[in-house]
């Protein structure tokens, strides 16, 4: 991708330790990754700059879950490997693609996430997502179909 640099670098494993960080805190992994995925801090960190950026990992979740009235604890939970790179994968989609947050969830959701690491996470990240994409949209056509 051209211009991915070094900020914005910093940024996807800054996101992918906050997911690795809710992990390590017990919380619900994909109510977690949806609170995020729709939060104002997700918001902040897609704009083009926001204090929120830099703010490092722990704030960041101390922020969501003030924000969110308290994130679940306990509940399902995935591996640290599936959480970091659903955080990076998120953040770099967002620069890749100029999608929100939000946007990007309602493509690709936890559970799609925790479900294709295990075949997508040793891809290049673009054709990961542009995979994501593309099961998306087979799951789309498919829905009209039955219709």
């Amino acid at each position: 991708m051209k211009n991915f640099n070094l900020q914005k670098r910093q940024l996807c494993d800054i996101q992918g330790r906050l997911f690795e960080l809710a992990l390590k805190n017990g919380y619900d992994c994909p109510a977690f990754i949806k609170t995020f995925m729709n939060s104002h801090s997700a918001i902040a960190l897609d704009d083009t700059y926001d204090r929120l950026q830099w703010a490092g990992e722990e704030y960041i979740l101390e922020e969501l879950n003030e924000e969110s009235g308290g994130l679940k604890k306990a509940g399902e939970t995935y591996s640290i490997e599936v959480m970091y790179w659903a955080g990076y994968l998120y953040r770099y989609w967002h620069y890749y693609t100029s999608e929100s947050s939000k946007e990007i969830y309602k493509i690709a959701d936890a559970k799609t996430i925790n479900e294709c690491w295990l075949g997508f996470h040793t891809l290049d990240i673009e054709m990961a997502i542009d995979d994501l994409k593309e099961l998306y949209m087979q799951k789309q056509e498919e829905k009209a179909l039955s219709l």
